[in-house]
């Protein structure tokens, strides 16, 4: 049932944002052939696809932009409604009001389906257990058990691929510099919740996390010289 598998093959789940444009790269140069798939669920910054979509454009990576609209009325969160402003904080219980409830399940899901009719069976995606924010679909045990779940479900070898699963953002700069990327990630990614490329707001958590991160990169090349 797999005899049309191309194992040098991958669908890379992708948001235009610092981590999936990373893996993007990654996946770029091990896989011979790199399918970039990005979500609309009625998040509050388009720019997020059209940033998606740009570097997909410039960089020569086939692009598809799925429809799970049905997300946001399912989960109303700050990223997808204009009256729910972003937690600046974590709070001290629960989990930040930026956590979309299935997102990283549903992406996945999504994105299987779609690998599986157009031969592929390697997965890419950006999550990371050390930056996860408190967010349950980042953990490693989650996609161990999602790549499972999919295979079972599909009776298909998917492989899920997580380069950043126990790394940090200095690790994740040091990835992209790594990669020779550096001022592509820096300059041309949207990471910010307020919808700003590059440096973005330099006030809302994820800028926060994406600041610190590249100062202790760059202050780390400075203790090499």
């Amino acid at each position: 049932m797999n005899k049309d598998i191309n194992r040098d093959k991958a669908v890379v789940v992708f948001s235009g944002g610092q981590d999936s444009t990373t893996c993007l790269f990654w996946a770029k140069k091990k896989f011979g052939e790199v399918i970039a798939v990005s979500f609309d669920y009625n998040q509050k910054h388009k720019l997020e696809l059209e940033c998606a979509e740009n570097i997909c454009r410039k960089y020569g990576v086939e692009h598809t932009t799925m429809d799970l609209a049905l997300l946001n009325q399912l989960a109303p969160n700050s990223l997808t409604r204009k009256d729910i402003q972003v937690d600046k904080d974590m709070p001290a219980n629960g989990l930040p009001n930026t956590f979309v409830d299935g997102r990283n399940m549903l992406f996945l899901a999504f994105a299987a389906v779609f690998a599986k009719q157009r031969g592929a069976n390697h997965i890419v995606t950006g999550v990371s257990q050390s930056d996860f924010s408190g967010y349950p679909d980042c953990r490693d045990v989650f996609i161990k058990s999602m790549n499972v779940t999919l295979n079972l479900a599909m009776e298909y070898q998917f492989v899920i691929h997580t380069p950043m699963m126990w790394i940090d953002k200095k690790e994740t700069w040091q990835m992209a510099y790594d990669l020779g990327v550096l001022d592509i990630i820096k300059n041309e990614t949207l990471t910010c919740y307020n919808g700003i490329i590059g440096d973005g707001c330099g006030e809302c958590p994820a800028c926060g996390l994406r600041r610190k991160g590249y100062d202790q990169f760059m202050n780390s090349m400075k203790d090499r010289k």
